[in-house]
């Protein structure tokens, strides 16, 4: 028989009593946690849950501000936003993004250069935002789309504001052009700033006034289903639109300089001496900023590229051209305030140059030489052996010095960007360039604006303009004012100061004047026909850089064949007495300056007059001016 302990009522109630007290609390302490836990996840963390349940429920959807318009000095539209619709994914939404992105190329026709884009620009934005994959979508397209829509959920047809320049080419280095934000453009531009918005400036005035023309996003709260998608707008919290840009450019001198080029190479630049404000900016031949906008294909883009004349180059800002005798005015102005030269010194231009105790001849423009001349007939008639003679008396130190004060080898500081140097002649450029040694030979070269000379168009336009100023300097710009929005009156810009006057003497800047309306006005100028009918004074300078040099002693004249001929410059400014424009034309190819540069600057002053009042007379003086 087993046997079996008795029982202690009094113990085993005890330990009830203790394991029951210990499982009361234990319960008590699970619902004070839990409480707790409650209370800190509804009270003290409300609002980061609330904000968190907001965000499954309410999409903020950032609104990306209108791009500021840009006009003319007269108002002229050169640069306009369209309505368009565009194709967007958001990245988050996709779980499998090659597979997505294979079956819109397979609907939507979406391209490989889409694609490739799309890509790139994902990996610069939060997963959270939509990426643009296609832009500019035709009516066919958003119909297919929606009939293929509940294919792609995390895909939308997002309506958007894109760029379009009415006036194409004829503006297109100037204004430049927005493109695709890529990844060289979220390093310098700031992402707070610009979520929701695709494009941003690249080139031209679009590039320089960004910040100007982008203005300030907005956004708005949107509840959205489920599938994200949109149900009602809660808030909204406008942009603020970019500022309108007027520029100083005048439409009618530009259009008329590019049909004057006939597609030939070159570039033309006009500025008011007064202030400073560029007229006009030309470069031929131009490029339709339009397709660049929504993305250039690829076969466009090789057909610019692959152009021999370079379309892409903006000539104005970054041309090279070797200046030839349209320096000679400033080397005059300078050998007369050096005291060098009086205007009544003469020199006899027999056909052929000589530095004492060399052989080598340096040839004139004439075979057989122009005879005695002074001052006006060297500028005239364009004799080398007149500046050959004062560069070498000058020297190339006082002669560098002299160009550099009329802003020659340095950028003009236009609010563009992306201007050349240019070359100005000087011992310190050959030693840095060469390390070699100065000679004399090279600086009578210089005196006709050759050898190691490279000007831009726009930094020899600044000089024209500084020289029609009586050698006043006024830094070129192209914005003129701004404006808040349509209706608003717009602001004009606070123009800079003047810099210091060239010219101590007032009669040196006469004489030289005197010799460039020769230019145009007297019976052996060089561009004698370039102002009849005209109702100002036109003084003007024309320069051919020759690309031949001297082999033997046979006289060579200018090829006749196109591939050969040489650079061919015209400046001018106009009234002569008082100037408002001052204008230069650089042709790659032509005979001569005053043959082929100088009718494009007529043209370009015909279309200038259309704003000026018609003087009764034309200049007293014009007739003492001329030989």
């Amino acid at each position: 028989m087993k046997f079996r302990p008795i029982k202690d009522g009094r113990q085993e109630a005890a330990v009830f009593m203790r394991r029951a007290v210990v499982g009361f609390l234990l319960i008590i302490l699970a619902l004070v946690s839990l409480g707790m836990r409650f209370w800190y996840l509804q009270v003290s963390r409300h609002e980061e849950f609330q904000s968190r349940s907001d965000a499954n429920r309410i999409l903020t959807r950032p609104l990306a501000p209108a791009r500021g318009l840009i006009y003319d000095r007269n108002g002229v539209l050169l640069a306009e936003n369209v309505a368009a619709f565009r194709l967007e994914v958001v990245p988050e939404q996709v779980t499998d993004m090659d597979a997505l992105l294979q079956g819109l190329s397979d609907t939507m026709g979406v391209s490989e250069d889409d694609v490739a884009r799309f890509k790139a620009l994902v990996k610069s934005k939060r997963s959270y935002q939509s990426v643009p994959l296609r832009l500019k979508l035709s009516e066919e397209d958003i119909a297919l789309f929606a009939v293929n829509r509940w294919r792609f959920p995390s895909v939308d047809v997002v309506p958007y504001l894109t760029r379009y320049y009415p006036k194409g080419a004829e503006f297109g280095h100037l204004v430049g052009y927005v493109g695709r934000i890529d990844a060289a453009d979220v390093e310098r531009l700031d992402a707070s700033l610009y979520a929701g918005t695709t494009h941003a400036g690249k080139t031209g005035i679009e590039r320089s006034y960004e910040e100007l023309l982008h203005g300030q996003p907005g956004y708005e709260l949107v509840e959205v289903n489920a599938d994200r998608r949109p149900l009602r707008v809660i808030d909204r919290v406008a942009p603020t639109p970019g500022k309108n840009l007027y520029l100083s450019v005048d439409t009618r001198i530009q259009e008329a300089g590019v049909a004057a080029f006939e597609a030939r190479a070159g570039s033309s630049v006009a500025i008011d001496p007064r202030n400073g404000e560029v007229l006009a900016m030309i470069s031929v031949p131009g490029f339709d900023p339009n397709l660049f906008v929504n993305g250039i294909s690829q076969a466009d883009y090789n057909a610019l590229l692959d152009n021999p004349d370079k379309p892409l180059l903006d000539r104005a800002l970054r041309g090279s051209y070797v200046p030839g005798s349209t320096v000679k005015p400033f080397l005059a102005a300078a050998g007369l305030e050096l005291g060098v030269r009086k205007p009544s010194d003469t020199i006899v231009s027999t056909g052929e140059f000589f530095i004492p105790g060399q052989k080598r001849g340096y040839r004139d423009v004439r075979a057989g030489g122009h005879g005695r001349v002074d001052l006006v007939q060297s500028l005239a008639q364009s004799v080398n052996t007149y500046y050959y003679a004062l560069a070498l008396d000058m020297g190339i130190d006082r002669l560098s010095d002299s160009m550099a004060k009329f802003g020659f080898g340095k950028p003009t500081g236009i609010d563009l960007v992306g201007e050349s140097d240019g070359v100005l002649p000087s011992r310190e450029w050959k030693r840095a360039r060469m390390n070699q040694a100065w000679y004399p030979g090279e600086t009578v070269i210089a005196g006709i604006g050759q050898g190691f000379w490279v000007v831009t168009p726009l930094q020899l336009a600044h000089g024209v303009a500084m020289l029609a100023a009586g050698g006043v300097s006024y830094q070129p710009h192209l914005l003129r004012a701004t404006q808040d929005g349509i209706g608003d009156s717009p602001v004009t810009m606070p123009a800079a100061p003047p810099g210091p006057a060239f010219f101590r003497n007032p009669a040196n800047w006469d004489a030289v004047r005197e010799g460039m309306i020769a230019v145009v006005n007297g019976p052996t100028g060089t561009a004698r026909t370039m102002g009849n009918g005209f109702p100002f004074v036109i003084a003007g300078k024309s320069g051919t850089a020759e690309r031949y040099s001297r082999t033997n002693d046979v006289w060579q004249h200018i090829s006749q064949v196109a591939i050969e001929r040489h650079q061919v410059l015209f400046e001018a400014f106009t009234p002569a007495e008082s100037p408002r424009i001052a204008a230069i034309v650089a042709l790659e190819a032509g005979h001569g300056g005053g043959r082929d540069a100088a009718p494009i600057v007529r043209k370009m002053m015909d279309a200038w007059l259309l704003d000026q009042p018609i003087p009764e007379t034309r200049f007293d003086n014009v007739e003492a001016a001329k030989p």
